[in-house]
């Protein structure tokens, strides 16, 4: 018989309270910012609350225009988060990753969706949202990564071309790591969910090979237009800093 997933009781979840306790105690002894954990903690709670009663709810009605206004809502706040590292980034730079996440993402999500998993319909927001969240978090991060290591080197001299394939290289590192890494030393997490739930592992390392090519090629894509887009942006940086 296959094993399926069941529902968690609220009271279960105070066993997770028992791992968590020694580092809150860290946290308090050591002086460090204990505050901060507790309120990041109890707002991811609460974010995945409300986001599984908002996917309930769209899962039911099955309405594409939900579907893309999700989407849109998903895009921004990935562009918004995904420039928090710098110092007034100004309009052009949001609209550069706003482009790098939204173009890239949605040619790699389209052909995830339409032509390798051949959702019926296109909208389908079991397959597409979550697929979504994947491809955004990681253009998300690549783009943190780029911006950060990019402004780095140009402060620290480098001439804008070098600066650019350091930021380049240092967005790509944890992808590449991680593509040598599955397998061996994790499994990921979409993979473990389905045999969790009773699906074939050789279907589960079919389903995982594919998020994984989606995220590299998300990665590269988000890199690559945000550096293309932006570049002048920076190029006005290199020359502030020189003057």
């Amino acid at each position: 018989m296959s094993p399926s997933l069941h529902d968690i009781s609220l009271t279960s979840f105070f066993w997770l309270l028992l791992p968590a306790l020694p580092v809150f105690g860290m946290l308090y002894f050591w002086e460090m910012d204990l505050y901060k954990a507790i309120r990041a903690m109890a707002r991811m709670i609460l974010q995945l609350l409300t986001i599984g009663y908002v996917l309930t709810y769209i899962f039911t009605n099955q309405s594409p225009l939900q579907v893309v206004l999700v989407l849109g809502v998903m895009m921004g706040a990935a562009t918004w988060i995904s420039l928090n590292p710098l110092c007034r980034p100004g309009l052009s730079l949001y609209r550069s990753a706003l482009l790098a996440i939204g173009l890239g993402g949605s040619v790699i999500l389209a052909i995830v969706v339409i032509a390798i998993l051949k959702a019926d319909p296109w909208y389908n927001p079991r397959l597409i949202i979550p697929l979504a969240g994947m491809i955004y978090v990681v253009s998300m991060t690549a783009i943190s990564q780029s911006a950060e290591r990019l402004v780095a080197e140009l402060e620290s001299g480098a001439d804008y071309l070098k600066a650019r394939k350091a930021a380049a290289n240092a967005a790509m590192i944890p992808t590449i790591n991680s593509l040598f890494a599955v397998g061996l030393v994790s499994l990921p997490g979409m993979m473990t969910g389905q045999i969790l739930s009773g699906v074939s592992p050789l279907i589960a390392v079919k389903y995982q090979i594919v998020v994984m090519v989606m995220s590299f090629s998300s990665t590269g894509l988000a890199t690559l237009v945000f550096l293309l887009m932006s570049g002048r942006s920076f190029v006005r940086l290199k020359s502030a800093i020189e003057a």
